[in-house]
């Protein structure tokens, strides 16, 4: 699949799109695309055009963008637009002068989404990626992220300063970063919400499993309700 990269559009809002998603002969098949992060790395990522509330997904470290193929779809299905980002050293994205540091490429796509007309931009990252979701979430400005999704993130600092106008946490039951997840929640500042699944699957990996429909219907409501404190 060709990489398409960065263009300035003067379309705004969900114009933009609506016309992509016209584009495209399926849903399902996502339009490739690519971004610039600030540390001058290039970050490739799979869009599925929907409507004018962006959502970046960002893998685990055994995942990659395609990994997030079917929940793209769902997300689709309710109006959302979706893009799914392959972190640094992942397929054909590659790191700046920051080698290491994975929050700007969550911030690249939020800006990318951005730019390209989005009204409102959530983030949704699993294990790996959703240590880099928050620590993107504690750098952004105000307003930049709207809802932050973060499934069994890894241990990371500064919970009590995430941005975002509501905050998700889920976590399995018998998942071993259970303990650290729920301290990041009791750190994080309001409207916040935890979420304790049954079973013992890790982050994205709960997707494979008889709890995988639960999760999804979780984040699709959470998405589209409007945040309260």
């Amino acid at each position: 699949m060709p990489v398409e990269r960065v263009m300035k559009v003067a379309v705004g809002g969900s114009a933009l799109f609506l016309a992509l998603a016209a584009s495209s002969p399926a849903a399902e098949q996502p339009r490739r695309v690519s971004f610039d992060t600030t540390d001058g790395g290039v970050i490739v990522a799979d869009l599925y055009p929907g409507g004018a509330h962006g959502v970046v997904l960002a893998h685990g470290a055994v995942f990659d963008k395609e990994s997030w193929s079917k929940q793209a779809v769902a997300l689709v299905a309710e109006g959302l637009t979706v893009l799914a980002i392959d972190f640094r050293g992942y397929g054909k994205s590659q790191g700046g002068s920051a080698r290491d540091d994975l929050s700007l490429d969550v911030l690249g796509a939020v800006a990318y989404l951005r730019e390209q007309g989005a009204e409102q931009v959530s983030v949704l990252g699993g294990s790996m990626g959703a240590a880099a979701s928050a620590s993107a979430a504690r750098r952004a400005d105000v307003g930049s992220i709207h809802k932050l999704i973060l499934l069994a993130p890894p241990p990371f600092g500064g919970a009590e300063n995430l941005r975002a106008t509501a905050t998700l946490f889920v976590v399995s039951r018998g998942d071993g970063l259970r303990s650290s997840v729920e301290k990041h929640f009791e750190a994080a500042p309001e409207p916040k919400r935890l979420v304790v699944l049954k079973g013992s699957a890790h982050a994205q990996h709960i997707f494979k499993t008889g709890r995988g429909a639960e999760l999804m219907s979780l984040l699709v409501e959470f998405l589209v309700e409007e945040p309260t404190q």
